[in-house]
C-alpha cells in the first residue's frame, strides 16, 4: 500500500509499505479521507521525535475491510471513523475517566499522551490501509447521510477543540477568550458558543481567520499584528479580564497573555503542543494567589466520544464544513504538507482522498 513516512526531519515522503496484519482486536480500515494536522507539522519540523519510518497521520474516515476474530458488533463494509487517540478501553487511566493517558500494558495503566498512538509510536492514517487498536473500543459508525468531509473533524480537531471549552468548565453567561483561531482555536470557539458563552473574543493575526471565528460564533475578534492582544481584551471587559482563557497554539507569547487575560479565580485551559519549556511571570500569577487554575488535555477519543461528535453534526448544531478548504489525492500528499506546513492559500484544513 502507498503511506506517508517520516524519513527524517524536514522530510515526509510517500512510498509503499505492506499492509498491515490483522490481530484478534483489531480492525483494518480502508482510507477513504484523511488529512494533516498542526501536529504532523511538528513531526515533520522534527519538534516532536517519531521513529523513522512511521506511518504519518491520525484522522481517520474510512471503511472496514477486515475484522479480527475478536471484534464484536461491527461489520465488515461499514463506513467508520476512530478517534485520533484510541485507548484500549481496560486501562486504570481508561477506567478512571482519563483515556487519553492510556498506557496499557504496564502495570500502573499510565503514559502521558498514551492514548495518542496512530502515526506517533504505531503506522497512522495517511495512507491507502490503517490498523485500528482495539477496534470495538475506538470504532464508530459513520451516520448515513453525512459525507466524509462532514465527519473528518471529529477525529481530532473537532474533539480537541471541544475540550478546551469543557476543561474550562465553561458557563452560561461566562466571557471567553480564545488565543489562536487556526482549526483547533476554530473549534474550540464553536465549543465555548455551543457551552453558553455570553462574549466569545478570538485572537489572531490572519484576516481569513478572523473571519472564519466571526462566522463560527466570535462576537469580538483582535488582530494582534495591530494592537497588543491583553491590553485590548482588557479594555473590552471594562478591565475585568476573561472568566475563561483557551490557549491553542503552543508558545510561551499566547500561554503568558492568557494568565494576564484571566480575571481572579478564572482558568486558563491549555491545548498547545509546546516544544520549549514555559516560565509563568510572577505577576501574571499573582505569585500564586489568584485563585486561577491551568489546566491541559489532550484530544478524547474513544468510540462514545466520536459518537457524540456526529451527533452534533448530524443534528445540525455544528457545520465545520467551511473548514476544509483544499483537496489532495494521497499521491500529491507531499505537495499538501507543503502548502498545509506553510499556509499558504488561505489553508484550514486540507482533504486526502486515494
Amino acid at each position: 500500500m502507498k503511506a506517508a513516512i517520516f524519513v527524517e526531519p524536514g522530510r515526509i515522503v510517500l512510498d509503499e509499505k505492506p499492509i498491515p496484519d490483522v490481530g484478534p482486536l483489531d480492525a483494518l480500515i480502508r482510507i477513504t479521507t484523511t488529512t494533516i494536522c498542526g501536529t504532523d507539522v511538528h513531526i515533520l519540523k522534527g519538534e516532536y521525535p517519531v521513529r523513522k519510518g512511521l506511518t504519518i497521520g491520525h484522522e481517520p474516515v474510512g471503511v472496514i475491510e477486515k475484522l479480527g476474530s475478536a471484534v464484536k458488533g461491527f461489520t465488515e463494509g461499514q463506513r467508520v471513523i476512530a478517534g485520533a487517540i484510541t485507548p484500549s478501553g481496560h486501562s486504570n487511566a481508561c477506567q478512571c475517566g482519563r483515556s487519553s493517558q492510556d498506557g496499557a500494558g504496564n502495570r500502573h495503566g499510565w503514559k502521558a499522551t498514551g492514548g495518542w498512538k496512530f502515526g506517533n509510536t504505531i503506522d497512522g492514517c495517511q495512507a491507502e490501509f490503517v490498523l485500528v487498536p482495539d477496534a470495538m473500543a475506538n470504532l464508530a459508525e459513520v451516520p448515513d447521510g453525512l459525507s466524509d468531509e462532514q465527519v473528518l473533524m471529529c477525529p481530532d480537531i473537532m474533539s480537541t477543540g471541544f475540550s478546551g471549552a469543557e476543561q474550562g468548565d465553561i458557563k452560561i453567561g461566562d466571557v471567553v477568550a480564545i488565543f489562536a483561531q487556526g482549526p483547533i482555536g476554530l473549534c474550540a470557539t464553536v465549543g465555548a458558543k455551543l457551552l453558553g458563552a455570553s462574549n466569545i473574543i478570538a485572537v489572531d493575526k490572519l484576516p481569513q481567520r478572523l473571519d472564519m471565528a466571526r462566522r463560527l460564533g466570535a462576537n469580538h475578534v483582535v488582530d494582534f499584528s495591530r494592537v497588543n492582544p491583553v491590553e485590548e481584551i482588557m479594555r473590552v471587559t471594562e478591565g475585568r479580564g476573561v472568566d475563561v482563557a483557551i490557549e491553542a497554539l503552543g508558545t510561551q507569547a499566547t500561554f503568558e497573555a492568557c494568565l494576564r487575560v484571566l480575571r481572579p479565580g478564572g482558568t486558563l485551559s491549555s491545548l498547545g503542543v509546546y516544544s520549549s519549556d514555559l516560565t509563568i511571570p510572577l505577576d501574571a500569577f499573582a505569585a500564586g494567589l489568584g485563585d486561577n487554575r491551568i489546566v491541559t488535555g489532550l484530544c478524547p477519543g474513544g468510540k462514545e466520544r466520536m459518537r457524540r461528535l456526529m451527533a452534533m453534526i448530524e443534528s445540525g448544531r455544528v457545520d465545520l464544513g467551511a473548514m476544509v478548504t483544499h483537496r489532495f489525492k494521497l499521491d500529491d500528499i507531499e505537495a499538501a504538507y507543503d502548502l498545509f506546513a506553510n499556509q499558504r492559500d488561505g489553508v484550514f484544513k486540507v482533504a486526502i482522498t486515494p
